[in-house]
């Protein structure tokens, strides 16, 4: 039995995240709409190291796909739910996101495509698109770098990495200028 594995650099089309374009042709002004639940990707994750949407949860695409002169525009809504840590107290962090998405895929022997380079503008490989870079790169775009459990959260305190909220409000650390450590020492001896 032999096992189908998708040939490089074309779209999977068992993939939940490639739509197909045959509907369209390349008649401009020519559009269907999709709406698809995905689950969110493990490896790499859907976000950033400090906030991602978790593997497996569920990803809410509504998108158009439009045949114009070029190509195929891809445009719409994605909603996801987030997990994460805050960067201040590292307390658990859960938001959503909601972004729109427009790409142009570029038909092959087009003007776009053969003035573009690969790495600039994504192509419909055999009648294909696959959106997920598209959804991965505007979820990201869309995240904080430093999520906060609350905006006002005043993180952790450095001496003893406690959370400063659950601390009293006289909370404090001796500082002792190492120059005088050896002053003390001897004074505390008497």
């Amino acid at each position: 039995m032999s096992k189908h594995h998708p040939t490089p650099g074309r779209p999977d089309p068992s993939s939940p995240w490639v739509f197909i374009t045959r509907e369209l042709g390349r008649r401009p002004g020519n559009m269907r709409t999709y709406t698809r639940t995905i689950p969110a990707p493990a490896e790499p994750a859907l976000g950033l190291e400090t906030i991602a949407v978790p593997a497996g949860e569920p990803v809410e695409l509504d998108v158009r796909l439009e045949s114009v002169t070029e190509g195929v525009y891809v445009s719409g809504s994605v909603h996801a739910s987030l997990a994460g840590e805050c960067a201040r107290c590292l307390d658990a962090v859960t938001d959503a996101v909601d972004v729109e998405v427009s790409e142009l895929f570029a038909y092959p022997d087009s003007v776009t495509e053969e003035t573009t380079d690969e790495d600039e503008v994504p192509r419909v490989v055999d009648e294909m698109v696959d959106v997920e870079q598209t959804v991965r790169d505007a979820v990201v775009l869309a995240l904080p770098l430093a999520p906060l459990c609350r905006p006002d959260c005043p993180g952790l305190c450095p001496e003893c990495g406690e959370k400063w909220a659950d601390l009293a409000p006289d909370h404090g650390h001796e500082t002792l200028d190492p120059r005088w450590a050896a002053l003390r020492e001897r004074l505390s001896a008497d």
